[in-house]
């Protein structure tokens, strides 16, 4: 089983804390006059997991990628630990933000190694192969992984190499976009499990979108409910589960307190 402890990446000390993101104002609109964001002003203090939850449509995931500038804002502002992410080159901006996405992204004609060392290459690791196999154990991949092409490997083996390739910087900013929604249940649980503890273990600060409340609430230190491109609601799991943050997050949190009772009508055989 994955043990967090058992390995750290080189160079990271544990008693560091990721950095903070302030967003102030920000806002995306597209030509026809659809607003995908609209005016969010929110910081995410350093070392903290959020969760970033909404109905489809609901902006989450536009928000999420101004932070990389993978969608740039049309007004408003982002930084970085009190730096605009607009000071410096959006591809070197990137190489210090780990991201991990639905679709997992991997490049098929790649091996797992190739794959992980993209970004290694990218800042002039010649050898990268003792850094591969220490991402690998990271994410609990045997070494000899490294050779198979991502077809070999089941959805979750892709999605663990998807985070290693995540880490392989080094970032102190995980961004996570459904980063398990093509994964069968049990895998979802176990891989949520493993990147709840590297975060810990590492110190990171983690912003990861989510459809699925429970996810975020078992797995977040605070949530950030979306609707119509607003936060309206943010609150600390327990708060959520005892009613506040107004309907929109309560909708949301209805869905699987109704499937417990549910489950549990059903063990009880009525």
């Amino acid at each position: 089983m994955f043990d967090p402890v058992a390995i750290v990446p080189h160079n990271v000390r544990v008693s560091d804390s990721g950095p903070s993101v302030a967003l102030n104002g920000v806002t995306k609109s597209y030509p026809g006059g659809t607003v995908a964001v609209d005016g969010v002003t929110v910081e995410v203090a350093g070392g903290t997991f959020v969760a970033l939850v909404g109905s489809s449509g609901s902006g989450k995931s536009t928000l999420l990628k101004t932070i990389n500038r993978l969608i740039e804002p049309s007004a408003g502002s982002i930084a970085i630990d009190g730096q605009a992410i607009d000071a410096e080159d959006r591809f070197r901006l990137r190489r210090r933000i780990g991201y991990v996405f639905q679709n997992i992204g991997l490049f098929p004609h790649l091996t797992v190694a190739e794959n992980v060392a993209i970004g290694l290459r990218l800042e002039g690791e010649k050898n990268p192969r003792a850094r591969v196999a220490e991402l690998l154990g990271l994410v609990d991949l045997p070494a000899d992984f490294a050779t198979r092409m991502p077809d070999a490997l089941s959805g979750g083996q892709r999605q663990r190499v998807g985070v290693a390739r995540a880490l392989a910087t080094e970032p102190r900013l995980l961004l996570m976009d459904e980063p398990f929604g093509a994964l069968d249940p049990v895998t979802r649980d176990q891989l949520g499990g493993a990147i709840r503890a590297l975060h810990d273990r590492l110190g990171l600060t983690t912003i990861m979108v989510t459809h699925d409340m429970a996810e975020a609430l078992l797995l977040a230190d605070r949530v950030l409910v979306m609707d119509k491109g607003r936060i309206v609601a943010d609150a600390v799991p327990r708060a959520l589960l005892t009613g506040e943050g107004g309907a929109a997050a309560q909708a949301l949190v209805a869905v699987p307190r109704e499937q417990m009772k549910r489950l549990g009508a059903l063990e009880a055989g009525a």
